[in-house]
């Protein structure tokens, strides 16, 4: 069997409200996107015991031998749900502790490619697995335009809206466990607006992602990013994604775009910096 290749797009929350708490999770709803930016994937077929996962590329490092993948294929194996083993490589493009939901994401590009390959079928154990591997997985399953709701409900906004944005993550990411750890409030839910609304510029520069303020106070050096690119003119809206440590800034024009991109390149110039547009 040849390779077949397979795109891992980034994810990101272009707005995200904390409501409150389980035992084990926090509550939250969120708008969520995907870019064109993303992680290689090339999976194949092979007659061996054991399947094989390899990392590479530029942001590789550090990716340990217990990955979302690795755990991906290990819950089916547990779950015996089919005996097929993979020889997967993933050319990382993504960085992590970046808010970007690249481990993610890879796993739940797996998933769908075991969907699409009918060797998963049931919905009850497919939303099983992802679970298992993190909250946000299920996101990947859709690749387009979402709101998470309140209630845990997903549903696909049919706005065809397009943002060029310019993501900055600064020379150091951020603890996701650490920065939740330190949630204190809770808030009203903001999304029961009528859903087309919900990509609207003027919609979403009203809204706000919980995670930045405990971010900012965590890593003071995002608010001296986050002021940078605040002050860089037409921007739509700057915010952090997830739990950072990444903050973009969302154009409606590409050259208004490339242009803030040099000139945060030449002031941050240890910063990862990359243009990119929601698909």
């Amino acid at each position: 069997m040849s390779y077949i290749k397979i795109k891992s797009h980034a994810k990101i929350n272009l707005a995200l409200n904390i409501l409150g708490k389980t035992k084990t999770l926090h509550k939250i709803e969120s708008i969520v996107s995907f870019l064109d930016l993303h992680d290689e994937i090339k999976i194949k077929k092979i007659n061996q015991k054991n399947n094989k996962i390899k990392f590479f590329g530029k942001f590789s490092k550090g990716i340990k031998s217990k990955n979302t993948v690795s755990e991906l294929l290990k819950n089916i194996e547990k779950k015996k749900l089919f005996k097929e083993k993979f020889q997967i490589t993933i050319k990382k493009n993504i960085p992590s502790e970046a808010g970007l939901g690249g481990g993610s994401m890879n796993a739940a590009s797996v998933l769908n490619f075991f969907i699409k390959e009918k060797l998963l079928k049931r919905k009850k154990e497919i939303l099983e697995i992802a679970n298992a591997i993190g909250s946000d997985v299920v996101l990947g399953l859709y690749k387009k335009n979402l709101v998470l709701k309140s209630n845990n409900e997903i549903k696909v906004i049919p706005s065809k809206k397009k943002f060029n944005i310019l993501l900055v993550k600064p020379s150091f990411g951020c603890s996701t466990k650490r920065i939740y750890s330190k949630v204190k409030k809770f808030y009203k839910p903001e999304f029961n607006t009528k859903i087309n609304d919900l990509m609207r510029s003027d919609f979403l520069r009203e809204k706000k992602n919980d995670l930045e303020p405990i971010a900012i106070e965590s890593y003071p050096k995002l608010k001296i990013l986050k002021d940078f690119l605040d002050k860089l003119p037409n921007t739509e809206f700057v915010r952090m994604t997830g739990s950072g440590s990444t903050i973009i800034a969302y154009f409606n024009s590409l050259k208004k775009c490339k242009e803030a991109s040099k000139k945060v390149s030449k002031q941050f110039r240890n910063y990862w910096c990359k243009t990119s547009k929601t698909i």
